[in-house]
């Protein structure tokens, strides 16, 4: 734990949180309410915070563990090993934003839509880590085998983008989409040389 704490404190501080914040909620109905993303109200300039708030809370147990799964793999490396600990925070809550606002725009006249969870900033992570390590092996759902970073992140988008169209699972593949852009627009914003370092990878 203290490892963690030394080499990724801002990854860790956000785990912690979201794990806090998304337990509190599973058993305070009003915190779960006031928390949750409402496109509705926030077109309508009320409930901004719940852009941020959103993030830190989950539907349920398995939702809650799928996210922080996810975040465990790539977060810490990534803070520690590539990006240094205030981009990282800046990637996280900016992309928290980011993911969000096309769903906004989507659903601001859906006053029944709403939408939790940290999907949005963890797929920024994701595509942040790929970005620095395209060539490293990642599994995917229903693929026994592991495949390259940059095969799961190409197959990610095409998915999610399908998925937003088509599928009427309950769940905002649209944040999944545009959180994994946002990761990879912050990332290149705050590391403009990642670009010739991510092409050398392939001999490029």
């Amino acid at each position: 734990m203290l490892e963690y704490l030394n080499a990724a404190p801002v990854a860790s501080a956000i785990f912690a949180l979201t794990l806090i914040t998304s337990l509190f909620a599973f058993y305070n109905e009003e915190f779960y309410a006031r928390a949750t993303l409402h496109p509705y109200s926030v077109s309508r300039g009320s409930q901004i915070y719940t852009l941020i708030t959103s993030g830190l809370i989950h539907r349920d147990w398995s939702h809650l563990f799928f996210n922080m799964l996810s975040y465990y793999f790539f977060a810490f490396q990534l803070e520690a090993n590539y990006l240094g600990h205030w981009q990282f925070g800046v990637l996280y809550t900016a992309s928290l934003v980011l993911s969000d606002l096309p769903t906004v725009q989507k659903h601001k006249n859906d006053m029944w839509y709403r939408s939790l969870g940290a999907s949005g900033a963890i797929s920024a992570v994701i595509f942040s880590y790929i970005l620095f390590s395209p060539l490293s092996k990642m599994y995917l759902m229903f693929i026994p085998v592991p495949i390259p970073a940059i095969l799961f992140g190409v197959l990610y988008l095409v998915y999610c983008a399908w998925a937003s169209k088509k599928s009427r699972d309950n769940i905002n593949h649209d944040a999944h989409f545009f959180g994994a852009i946002s990761g990879l627009a912050i990332t290149i914003i705050l590391n403009p040389h990642i670009i010739p370092a991510f092409l050398n990878q392939f001999g490029l």
